[in-house]
């Protein structure tokens, strides 16, 4: 029994939605940050969509023209790279949105992954990134006090 392809592509589409939507949940709740669940949601969905639309184009012109999948990946990377180069700023001596950035770009590898069938390890990196994301909340919070009080002021 196959499932039928268009199913397929329906279900990774969600999937790469719902893990970027994931990930997107901390830095909208718990970060605060104005990127957030539908923008997380909508790179990792879009990288998908642009990937699945590869693969479809490779298999209906197989043979007439040589078209490489990967080259779609590596134009997501960097067409991911300039929207989050737009969130990053500085303000006074400290700059800001780095994370939300970083987070930004591993949702849309996400994406590809997912269109790529590697879904273990999509899901993998989603829980990875959301690990990061909050357990990191708690471990710079204990180094911050573990370094005020050694400097008193």
């Amino acid at each position: 029994m196959y499932a039928d392809p268009t199913m397929v592509m329906f279900g990774q589409l969600l999937l790469a939605a719902f893990l970027g939507l994931a990930i997107g949940t901390e830095r909208s709740v718990v970060a605060q940050q104005r990127a957030g669940m539908r923008t997380f949601a909508l790179v990792s969905l879009g990288a998908c969509a642009f990937v699945i639309g590869g693969q479809a184009i490779d298999l209906q012109f197989l043979g007439i023209v040589n078209f490489d999948p990967a080259r779609i990946a590596a134009g997501i990377v960097q067409g991911v790279g300039f929207i989050g180069a737009g969130l990053i700023f500085m303000r006074g001596d400290s700059v800001h949105g780095i994370t939300t950035a970083a987070g930004l770009w591993v949702s849309a590898s996400i994406g590809v992954l997912v269109a790529f069938h590697l879904y273990s390890v999509a899901v993998f990196t989603a829980a990875l990134t959301l690990g990061i994301f909050f357990g990191m909340w708690y471990v710079e919070r204990m180094l911050k006090r573990l370094h005020d009080a050694g400097n008193p002021e």
